[in-house]
């Protein structure tokens, strides 16, 4: 993944420029105001450009069509569509766009997202009211991107090869010569192997992670790199793998309500990341991105990503109770946010790490 981010960000950085400018500049004031009548000047642009789209790596079925029939019944005046890939598709499908002076993107939302917008300088700054109601850690302070779902990681394991009193409760309790050759991470993506390097970079400081990680590397952790983050969880199911390190926390507890022989641990510290949201350089429909966006984030939308099985990144909409469980701050587990400025940061080198231990 992070190949494509460093391509990407060539082609975009070259195109930034030129897209800039399709914005007007009463557009960016738009987008950045807080005027007394802000809100009555939105509506009134986006019943104007009377569309908007979105391009996201939220599934359509539970969270894209939903999103797009509750914020067209709220706004009739509105047409929105809306284009579902992942985080790398969506990078080269906006690049592509930029490229050919041809930006469709009115808004885009995802995971990685908000690194690309930093690495890039592919977002313009823009503000939503809806940002007061979250907590500070999950703001960006210039503007660039606002958070809209979280995500935690665990280990999952198969609950029928691992006893309730073998289960590693801690990332020291992975060195168990137990399970040597038995764990599995997934690679090729920046929320697997380089994500759980830095989360132990992170809280233990340089010297310390370093000798974590031999000794991890001394478990022959096996690199799986095929389908899906879901797919991993499944082939744990199967029991392919006793155990699982750095999954998202919520998949295997979906399957395990369905009857799965699986579950997830919670580990100090808890690493999360936020899906992301930026209103791309000369969007066509600034007004209207802003009102979907302003949408996405009140407690209406939030309670439709809730009902997808999203965790809401604002405090006052519950998540659904199946998930509630990996909570951080429900299961009494400290949280290390890492923010799209730390993963742009450590990423790489993280990356590099483990090349160069665990290849």
């Amino acid at each position: 993944m992070r190949i494509v981010f460093v391509v990407c960000a060539t082609v975009v950085c070259a195109l930034a420029p030129a897209a800039a400018g399709i914005s007007s500049a009463g557009a960016q004031d738009i987008l950045t105001s807080r005027a007394a009548n802000r809100e009555q000047l939105i509506v009134e642009g986006a019943r104007k450009e009377g569309r908007v789209v979105l391009y996201s790596a939220a599934i359509v079925n539970q969270a894209q069509r939903p999103l797009a029939q509750a914020f067209m019944k709220k706004y009739p005046f509105v047409k929105m569509s809306f284009w579902r890939g992942d985080t790398e598709e969506i990078i080269a499908k906006v690049s592509a766009e930029m490229r050919a002076n041809n930006l469709v993107a009115d808004l885009v939302e995802g995971t990685g997202i908000g690194e690309l917008a930093i690495e890039t300088k592919l977002a313009q700054p823009y503000y939503s009211a809806q940002v007061e109601a979250l907590p500070q850690r999950y703001r960006d302070k210039r503007g660039h991107w606002t958070s809209t779902r979280l995500s935690y990681f665990s280990i999952a394991y198969n609950t029928r090869l691992v006893p309730p009193d073998q289960v590693p409760k801690t990332y020291d309790d992975l060195l168990d010569p137990r399970w040597r050759g038995k764990l599995a991470w997934r690679i090729g993506t920046s929320s697997g192997t380089p994500l759980f390097l830095s989360t132990i970079r992170l809280s233990r400081g340089e010297a310390k992670a370093k000798e974590y990680f031999r000794k991890l590397a001394a478990q022959k952790v096996v690199n799986f790199g095929a389908g899906s983050a879901r797919t991993l969880v499944d082939r744990v199911i199967a029991g392919e793998f006793p155990i699982a390190v750095n999954i998202f926390a919520h998949h295997p507890l979906i399957s395990r309500a369905k009857g799965a022989p699986v579950n997830s641990q919670l580990m100090d510290p808890v690493p999360s990341t936020a899906g992301t949201m930026i209103i791309p350089r000369g969007a066509r429909n600034p007004h209207a991105a802003l009102l979907l966006a302003e949408f996405i984030l009140s407690q209406e939308g939030q309670k439709i990503l809730a009902g997808a099985d999203y965790f809401p990144v604002r405090p006052d909409v519950p998540p659904n109770d199946v998930l509630a469980s990996v909570i951080p701050a429900r299961a009494g587990v400290p949280e290390l946010f890492i923010s799209p400025d730390q993963l742009n940061e450590y990423t790489e080198s993280s990356a590099k790490i483990f090349d160069e231990m665990f290849r």
